[in-house]
This record gives C-alpha cells, structure tokens and sequence, in this order.
C-alpha cells in the first residue's frame, strides 16, 4: 500500500458516538420538559406528538429514564421519579433564597399590593430566585426558576449595570433588534443606575408595568434586581415613585443581609 494513500472517509450513514448520545440525552431532557404543574403525568402518545419521536424510539427512553429514577409508571402514563425528587430538593437546599430575604419581600408585596420578585443575571437571561405574588385576581406570576431574556423588563435594566460590552453584544444578538440593540441596553442601564431605580411598561409582556432596584453583594456591585410588577392600570406615575421606595428600601435591606445566590453572574 502507498505511503501517502489516505484514509478512508468514514460512511455518511454512520452516526458520531458522541454525536448520537447528545442527542439521545438532549431527547430525555424534552421529555422530562413535558411534565410540569399543569401536567404531572405524560402518556407516551403525548410524548411522541410533542416530541416527534417515533414510538419505539420514545419508549426506549422512556424506559431507560425510568430505571434511571427519572420517570415512574402513573395512572396518567409517566410522572417524575424519585431520583428527580432526590434532585429537587439539593437544588433547593442550595438555591433557595433565606428566610430573612423572603420576609423582606412579603412584607413588600403586603405593602405595595403588587408581586415581588428577585431576579439574579445568569449568561443571557435572568433567573427568577425568589417571588412573593400579589393578592389582586389579576397579577403577574413568575415561577421560581422561570428564565426570562436580559434585552427588556425593568429588572434588565438593573442588572446589566455592570456588564461588560461583550456581553451586552451576546444579549443583544438574541433579542428581536438584533446585535446594533446594544447601545440601547447600555443607555438603559446607565440611566437606571444614575436614577436609582428601573421602569418597563409592555416591553416584555403586553400590558405589564415593572419597577426595579439593585441588591448589591459584598463587593458592591449588582447581585440581583428587586422588582415589583402588576398591570399597567395599576402602575400610574405617583404609584411607581412610591413603588421605587419601597423597594429601595427592602433592597438595602436584602443587601445588608450579605445577599448571594449561587445562579447569579456576581455577587
């Protein structure tokens, strides 16, 4: 055989190994995506119609997330298993806000009559950690652990403070205006800071009003954004000065506590 013969190409019909488990484990995590509060148990026809899998493919994994813990036979089809259980609660353990930084922040929404939120900055989006829900029947809710984008909501403006221009480029990329968004982003948070406080209306969701205010970590700069939001309606001038400080008040509060969160881009 020559010398400078070359290999032979691997066939095109031949799948990467590391390329196939990704996607196998990228699979198991939709499923898992497909239970939640509203739907704690998932048959496997509903996997496959959400999922696009083909049945045999779907109960393969379905079965390998059930010896795995992951999954457990239910009346309904498929609910979360024991090991996710197991999980839940070390990561709640570790990221749940302390009990003195929720006071705080139910004392607010008592107060304000409003949702209390805590949001921490985490890569492109921002993580809710913490919230406290108004007691109107019409209020803004946002889960723990929900993921919101950086490029809008007044609680944005707070916590990109302190970012670097490389990182307002990222943010700016995902958003709808695209990477020249991001002298807009750094005007907003500039403003923010030499205010004290952020006001969205309609940037993120239609008809919702958001004020925010920093909470500083030990080295002084940006650890999470405080924030209050509700309906438009209920939100009109004299109400977000008051609202801001209120809230400026409970964020120096939450920052004397000496406020961390393992999510949180700083601290």
């Amino acid at each position: 055989m020559s010398t400078d013969e070359e290999p032979s190409p691997r066939p095109p019909s031949a799948p990467e190994p590391h390329a196939s488990g990704v996607r196998s484990v990228r699979r198991a995590v939709e499923i898992l995506n497909l239970l939640g509060e509203d739907r704690p148990a998932v048959t496997l026809r509903e996997i496959t119609e959400a999922t696009g899998l083909a049945k045999t493919t779907a109960l393969r994994l379905v079965q390998t997330l059930e010896e795995s813990g992951l999954l457990a036979p239910h009346p309904g089809g498929y609910a979360a298993g024991p090991a996710l259980w197991r999980w839940a609660y070390l990561a709640r353990s570790q990221w749940e806000v302390p009990q003195e930084t929720r006071k705080v922040m139910r004392d607010l929404a008592d107060r304000l009559g409003e949702t209390v939120n805590l949001f921490v900055a985490r890569g492109v989006h921002r993580i809710c950690v913490a919230h406290e829900e108004s007691t109107h029947p019409l209020r803004h809710v946002v889960d723990v652990g929900d993921e919101q984008p950086l490029w809008a909501g007044a609680s944005s403006k707070i916590l990109l403070r302190d970012a670097p221009d490389a990182l307002l480029r990222r943010i700016a990329a995902t958003s709808p205006q695209g990477e020249p968004s991001a002298d807009r982003l750094r005007t907003w948070a500039a403003e923010a800071a030499e205010r004290g406080y952020a006001v969205s209306s309609s940037e993120f969701d239609e008809g919702l009003t958001a004020v925010a205010v920093p909470v500083t970590g030990g080295t002084g700069r940006v650890a999470a954004s405080l924030s209050v939001s509700g309906p438009t309606h209920r939100f009109p001038y004299e109400a977000v000065e008051r609202f801001a400080a209120e809230l400026a008040q409970g964020a120096r509060l939450i920052s004397d506590q000496g406020f961390s969160h393992p999510l949180g881009n700083a601290g």
